[in-house]
């Protein structure tokens, strides 16, 4: 856990106590502790602990981490009793999408709460009995002495459970309509948005506000702004998180993802003293020149010490040694050449690289799914082909769930063309034909696809992802579509990582044995899929590390899908001309079952390809205001530090 060194300034500043962890994993475990130990100390006391709980990607951890608890620990949920904060209106209990089905899934049945000890409002209600229901459910956790410890996650527009932007503090559980924002975020777990419920039963802010404890967490770099706003910012209905400041044994629970907007993280010299390492001399000299608006190297002893940073004036001063020393580092970053120049062409003064004397190199670029590689890195892929590189592209899922049925049902209809017109088993494929468009006509909101159709969805992202890469030099032998099976459930939600997942990799590896491993660092990914494909490979990185070949290979971290590393935080920085920028985007348009409306887009509703481009040209531009050259845009890495434990 990492605290400030100024509990008196966060105490006026961070009007919400906060715990930050370095990465999910931490911060689950700790959270999940503590609600063991209090299920503990009233079993003990022969009294009955009662939790509010939440849904949702973020306490999933915590969940996981109770059930392990209670295999391995021994610790009983027969005291129990649950209170959900909330579920769509109106929905089935059996359905993909129910919050009665996801905590049974993650918890419910994994442990020995009785029956009548959960409580989850009711989805199937006539809408005249909802009213009656709601006061009946307040009630009941009144009667048993209210809630112990609520546990919360926390939206993009501020809300906790389903208040949304405009929910009072006095109000209690109730009917209540979705924001837009709320719809668009939960439109991956219902195959839509056009399918998701515009309203909701929730447990009201006062309803919240009542439990003697509470717990709100967060993860990702998407919930630092949120989280900026509900900590530190004014107390308003706009953020029903906000009012949590009013609460006298409420905490925020954060991975540092999460935290990184927080005054202490963004700009920690205003607590007072900063242990001065390089790290944080850049992040600082950085953050001073966007906050002046100068280049590093026009920074003056007088921009210093007017925003606070006269320590580090004094520690490392004078101004012109500092300035040059980061203008050094951020100048040593840039290359053209992410695997390295051949020695023939090596120019005095030319930055040198790990493993310089290797080329050309192997490269294998690990894409989460089949459209990552173009998307984040897309001109370095480029760059490496034509560089004269030996570079193969690892697809780690079949993507098949992020495909439109019309997607489906258009190459269903080719493919039976086809097999007619060559006379290929003309039985088998009338009968598959009439299945997929059978099934897909039939279809109901959030249904899993048959075998077939996801197998047809599969080949749809593989067709376009061998088109991607062969315009980027790269021929189809040189792919592999790794269809991990952590992610073939034809749901958002997904299995564990297993060991035909971590195996799969590891031979992979083992036999290609390359010299620069690239990998998706793009965690803020809304479904978890990265993060999870990131985790197999530094794992299986990690497994593999005491072989012979392993200590000519480094990994590299890219990112661009959903949030961009900052200029603070690149090791290699690969400038794109214009020209190269627009291939890039040509390779991404290879990928039409993602053009023009994706269907799990998350919450950034550009394409891919303007995200992507945005963000790169957002890099260069920063370069550029820094004092650097001037680049149309640049794609941004981070070398893996070796550490897998968290991710």
């Amino acid at each position: 856990m990492k605290m400030s060194s100024s509990s008196e300034y966060l105490a006026v500043k961070e009007k919400i106590p906060c715990l930050v962890y370095p990465q999910p994993r931490d911060a689950s475990r700790a959270v999940a502790g503590q609600i063991a130990d209090l299920i503990r100390a009233r079993a003990a006391e022969g009294r009955n602990c009662v939790l509010g709980l939440a849904t949702g990607s973020t306490p999933v951890g915590v969940y996981d981490e109770l059930v392990r608890l209670h295999e391995k620990e021994g610790l009983s949920f027969k005291n129990v009793v649950t209170f959900n904060l909330d579920e769509y209106y109106p929905i089935e209990p059996n359905e993909l999408q129910s919050y009665v089905r996801f905590m049974r899934e993650h918890l419910f049945d994994r442990i020995d709460i009785p029956q009548e000890s959960i409580h989850i409002p009711d989805g199937t209600l006539p809408v005249e009995k909802v009213t009656e229901f709601c006061r009946n459910y307040e009630a009941e956790i009144a009667r048993l002495g209210g809630i112990d410890i609520q546990l919360l996650g926390i939206g993009r527009t501020g809300h906790v459970g389903f208040n949304e932007p405009g929910s009072g503090r006095t109000s209690r559980t109730r009917l209540i309509t979705l924001d837009r924002v709320t719809r668009i975020d939960a439109a991956s777990d219902f195959f839509g948005e056009e399918y998701v419920p515009r309203r909701a039963i929730t447990m009201g802010v006062g309803t919240i506000l009542d439990a003697r404890q509470i717990v709100m967490m967060a993860f990702g770099e998407h919930k630092a702004p949120i989280i900026k706003r509900a900590v530190e910012g004014e107390e308003t209905s706009a953020v029903a998180a906000s009012f949590l400041q009013r609460h006298p044994n409420a905490q925020v629970v954060l991975d540092e993802a999460a935290a990184s907007e927080l005054t202490r993280f963004l700009c920690p010299w205003v607590l007072g003293y900063v242990d001065w390492d390089t790290p944080k001399i850049r992040h600082a000299v950085i953050w001073l020149a966007g906050r002046v608006k100068k280049p590093i190297l026009k920074l003056t002893e007088e921009d210093y010490n007017e925003e606070g940073l006269q320590d580090l004036l004094a520690e490392h001063g004078p101004a012109y040694d500092i300035n040059l020393s980061v203008f050094r580092h951020l100048h040593a970053t840039i290359t053209g050449w992410p695997g390295g120049k051949p020695r023939e062409m090596k120019q005095p003064g030319d930055r040198p690289q790990r493993h310089d004397q290797i080329f050309p190199k192997r490269v294998i670029v690990f894409s989460p799914h089949p459209d990552d590689d173009v998307i984040s890195m897309g001109g370095t892929l480029m760059r490496l082909v034509e560089q004269g590189h030996e570079v193969r592209v690892a697809y780690q899922t079949s993507g098949n769930i992020a495909v439109f049925d019309d997607d489906a049902i258009r190459f269903a209809e080719f493919a039976s063309e086809y097999n007619r017109l060559f006379g290929i088993d003309e039985k088998e494929t009338a009968r598959r034909e009439k299945h997929i468009e059978e099934f897909l006509k039939n279809k109901q909101a959030g249904q899993v696809d048959s075998d077939d159709v996801q197998k047809i969805k599969g080949l749809i992202r593989r067709g376009e992802a061998r088109a991607a890469a062969r315009y980027c030099g790269i021929p189809s032998e040189h792919l592999y579509f790794l269809d991990m099976p952590f992610y073939e459930t034809g749901r958002v939600r997904k299995k564990p990582l297993g060991e035909e997942d971590l195996g799969m990799l590891e031979r992979l590896l083992r036999d290609f044995q390359p010299h620069q491993i690239y990998a998706a660092g793009d965690l803020s990914d809304p479904h978890g899929t990265h993060r999870t494909c990131l985790r197999a490979i530094l794992m299986a990185c990690d497994r593999l590390k005491a072989e012979a070949w392993y200590a000519q290979c480094e990994v590299w971290l890219y990112r661009g899908a959903w949030h961009e590393w900052g200029p603070h935080e690149i090791e290699m920085a690969v400038p794109i001309s214009p020209k190269e920028l627009m291939r890039k985007r040509t390779a991404v348009f290879k990928h039409q079952s993602q053009k023009d409306r994706a269907l799990f887009p998350g919450p950034d509703m550009r394409e891919f390809w303007q995200r992507a481009e945005d963000r790169n040209r957002g890099t260069a531009k920063l370069y550029d205001a820094l004092g650097l050259a001037e680049y149309e845009a640049i794609e941004g890495f981070v070398r893996w530090n070796g550490v897998v434990d968290g991710i």
